[in-house]
């Protein structure tokens, strides 16, 4: 699959100057730039840590980082893979466990060779 994200940048406010940044990014960078936020994760914008009521700000399901994949038909950024046996959301475009993470306030690590969690005991 292409569309690699290879680098993330800065770009200035989106209220000032042209209108289409992506395209004039695009040119100055003379690759394909895709608009993104910070703020966004899992189709959803937040703003200091609670879900935004201007939803609109949301971007491409998630913010962009290096080794993630852009899919125009979804168009959204999806993070790597982290396990083979875990499954991307349709909706978030993030990838979920097999099993549910404990809800029990203790730390586990994912344990790809049991597709279980195993409690942190360190």
């Amino acid at each position: 699959m292409q569309n690699i994200v290879t680098e993330v940048i800065v770009g200035k406010d989106e209220t000032d100057g042209p209108t289409n940044w992506e395209m004039h990014y695009g040119n100055f960078r003379e690759q394909v730039c895709k608009r993104t936020s910070y703020n966004t994760r899992g189709g959803v914008h937040y703003t200091d840590g609670a879900p935004s009521a201007d939803q609109s700000k949301a971007f491409r399901k998630n913010y962009a980082g290096i080794g993630y994949t852009y899919d125009e038909t979804r168009d959204a950024f999806i993070p790597p893979q982290p396990f083979d046996s875990w499954v991307l959301n349709e909706t978030s475009c993030l990838w979920d466990a097999p099993v549910a993470y404990p809800e029990d306030g203790q730390q586990y690590t994912w344990n790809e060779e049991t597709t279980s969690w195993d409690l942190i005991t360190e």
